[in-house]
């Protein structure tokens, strides 16, 4: 099967994937507990007001109806207005979006790269005390419960050290100046990132390691590493351009989907440090019965998950020559 007909099978895979989860979401969200009108319904509102709202939001029609209706506006990017902002969903998105990406991609980027960096040198090294070192920090920094690691860092570094900002990403007082430039303003979103950022990369770069760890020791039983040395090529020229760059192809399948999963800001992550991203907005979303935003939040996800996985599966044909769809 050419790579052509492959894209074409899975974009039909994707679509009808997409519409299954977009039904799947209507039905949970109308079989959830608690009722949105009465979180917005105002205590002096009369019957009849409470009637507009209702049919305002098309909650007063059947529940075909409300499908129907639903399905019209997720094909034409209208996801409805936040009962709780009582704005555009997609704009509260958009506006959540840069911050979720910021935060999560670096810190997913820097994992992967210190992971394939120390899992490489961590197979060459293979049963040696720099293997098992690296093994156990690895397996133990993965381990770890994410909530905890960030009180702990918030703790230390924050309330004791006093090196970084507690929670947040910016300083009202720097984006209110009128002489601060770009500079400092990116500067001062850097110093609020630091500290999620750092936590982050503990946790994930573990999973990293180990990964490319077993890819290695796999590699480096493959005919051309043995010719290689055959051929008398240095270990160093061996390791770096011939075993690595095979050995990290199962690392670039991962870096891809956690690039897609990490679109949902990781809750825990932005509620503990405050990080006002699509993480946080999906808890709250959830938690006060605000539907659209839910909704637009869980199909957004969704999105970004089918289209990594496509091209995650694009990319890996394009690293290895040997694969064919």
């Amino acid at each position: 099967m050419g790579l052509k007909r492959f894209i074409l099978r899975r974009l039909v895979e994707i679509a009808v994937i997409f519409f299954v989860i977009m039904t799947v979401l209507f039905v949970l969200f109308r079989l959830a507990p608690g009722d949105p009108v009465d979180r917005m319904v105002d205590p002096s509102m009369t019957p009849e007001d409470a009637q507009l709202l209702m049919e305002s939001m098309g909650l007063d029609k059947s529940v075909w109806a409300q499908y129907i209706y639903y399905l019209k506006n997720v094909a034409t990017g209208n996801m409805g207005v936040s009962f709780h902002y009582g704005e555009p969903v997609i704009h509260i998105l958009m506006d959540r979006l840069p911050n979720t990406i910021l935060l999560f991609t670096t810190s997913i980027i820097l994992s992967a790269l210190l992971g394939v960096f120390l899992g490489k040198i961590a197979a060459w090294k293979r049963g040696e005390r720099t293997d098992t070192l690296m093994t156990i920090g690895a397996l133990f920094c993965h381990t770890l419960f994410l909530p905890w690691l960030a009180l702990i860092m918030i703790w230390l570094f924050s309330y004791r050290v006093g090196w970084f900002p507690i929670t947040g990403m910016v300083s009202p007082q720097v984006w209110i100046d009128p002489e601060a430039g770009l500079v400092s303003k990116a500067a001062d979103v850097l110093h609020h990132m630091a500290l999620p950022l750092m936590t982050l990369v503990l946790i994930h770069f573990g999973s990293y390691l180990l990964v490319m760890r077993s890819s290695m020791l796999e590699t480096l039983k493959d005919d051309y590493i043995i010719t290689a040395r055959a051929k008398g090529l240095d270990e160093k020229t061996i390791r770096d351009r011939h075993a690595a760059p095979n050995a990290a192809l199962p690392v670039v399948t991962s870096v891809g989907l956690s690039l897609a999963f990490s679109i949902n800001g990781g809750a825990l992550t932005e509620t503990v440090f405050t990080w006002p991203g699509i993480g946080r907005e999906l808890v709250f979303s959830v938690s006060h019965a605000d539907y659209p935003l839910a909704q637009a939040a869980f199909l957004l996800i969704a999105i970004v998950v089918l289209v990594a996985n496509l091209l995650v599966d694009v990319l890996y044909a394009y690293l290895d020559p040997r694969i064919r769809y």
